[in-house]
């Protein structure tokens, strides 16, 4: 018999433009298959930047889900764009925390779930889950997609300091605590050495269920090559520029495929900055800037793309692009520029068909370009293990969710 979990996820349809929607979307669809049947708590859709209602998000039949008041104080709660600093700690969406702990402890007292479990970001869920897990005395299990307070983030002190706070109440009440990286687990085990014992990582992944029916388009013949960056460029941590310059110095040698590139950045909510940095490099014929495309359109055109972009500095090592995992399941070619020995090169490293460099490191980056550039010309890019890649779908994380569920109800 199925027990419940009391699932706190701000990022969930139908809200649009994060991946985290569905990382816990994902867990609401296969937990069942490892006897949990979810309960979503998540915040009214006025609280979300840009919302989605077209797309169908296959949420599983009879999934229940409540939401809570919640507000942007930024947008919602300002007045001339002003608002006193402590209405959004530890976020813009902190009022969603006395919605969220009401209707939690409604949804306790009527649906009976044996464990809660919360995920970051947002931080208000943390918090939202820590109360809960006071009140109702239940195992909590929190979630961190990124790491919290570390170095240089967040900038605001304020802001960091509200987040170290957080992050103290998961680590004195949560019974279980998992992260998407062994980097970020390790890092947590040496800021609480204490709790490491309740550590885990469930990384990231792609949905099977959301590839059905998606193919390759067929591609014409002498069309230009499209490599695709597919998401948010952050300029302080996806800064395109080092490739800009290395393409440019490609098609200024006369390397035959280099003129025929064509890279897209799909989403990137940072569209004036890379064209800014395409400009200053000379190649803005060869970028193109495309709005979002709902979910699995956006899976057809990296299925459909000649290649895939990863772009991540040096200072997120502890991290992986979430789009990482649907690109391997793409099984294209892939340019993964991430520092050597970070999270993200590693991964790409079990991958045959990524040519990797340091984003900082201009001439290795040509070096990457050039190999895959042959490869695309040639047609010879090998490819990964299809049991290797399947180890990364969403169901075998769900099943690692659940086990982790089973352990924080019965220690």
């Amino acid at each position: 018999m199925s027990r419940r979990v009391l699932m706190i996820a701000f990022h969930f349809p139908p809200l649009r433009g994060s991946s985290g929607i569905q990382r816990t979307l994902s867990f609401a669809r296969h937990l069942e298959e490892s006897g949990w049947e979810p309960l979503i708590l998540s915040a009214h859709p006025r609280a979300y930047p840009d919302v989605d209602l077209a797309t169908d998000w296959r949420l599983p039949a009879g999934l229940v889900v409540e939401r809570a008041m919640a507000f942007d104080t930024a947008r919602q709660l300002s007045l001339a764009g002003r608002y006193p600093q402590w209405m959004a700690l530890p976020d813009r969406w902190a009022s969603w925390q006395l919605g969220g702990i009401a209707t939690g402890l409604s949804m306790i007292r009527r649906h009976r779930p044996a464990a809660i479990w919360s995920t970051y970001p947002i931080a208000t869920a943390h918090n939202i889950g820590a109360r809960l897990q006071q009140l109702s005395n239940l195992p909590w299990v929190a979630d961190f997609r990124d790491p919290m307070a570390h170095d240089g983030y967040p900038a605001d002190a304020r802001t960091w300091q509200s987040f170290k706070r957080v992050e103290e109440r998961v680590f004195a009440r949560a019974a279980r605590i998992c992260f998407t990286t062994e980097g970020a687990r390790r890092f947590y085990a040496q800021r609480y050495p204490q709790r490491a014992a309740a550590l885990g990582v469930i990384g990231n992944g792609y949905d099977e269920t959301a590839f059905a029916g998606l193919a390759p388009q067929p591609r014409t013949d002498g069309s230009p090559w499209l490599l695709l960056h597919s998401g948010v460029v952050y300029p302080e941590w996806r800064d395109p520029a080092p490739l800009f310059a290395a393409l440019r110095r490609l098609i200024d040698a006369g390397h035959p495929q280099a003129a025929r590139l064509r890279i897209r950045f799909r989403a990137s909510e940072h569209d004036d900055f890379v064209l800014t940095r395409a400009r200053q490099h000379g190649v803005s014929a060869q970028i193109e800037m495309a709005p979002p495309l709902p979910y699995r359109e956006a899976l057809q055109e990296m299925l459909s793309a000649d290649a895939l972009l990863v772009l991540q500095s040096d200072g997120c090592n502890d991290q992986i692009p979430a789009k990482s995992y649907e690109y391997l399941r793409a099984a294209k070619p892939v340019l993964a520029l991430a520092a050597p020995g970070s999270e993200t090169a590693t991964l790409f490293a079990g991958a045959p068909q990524s040519c990797g460099a340091a984003l900082e490191a201009d001439d290795a980056i040509e070096t990457a370009l050039r190999t895959l550039l042959e490869r695309l010309a040639d047609r010879s890019s090998p490819m990964a293990d299809a049991d290797w890649v399947q180890g990364f779908s969403r169901q075998a994380q769900a099943r690692t969710l659940g086990q982790m569920l089973d352990d924080a109800v019965t220690t």
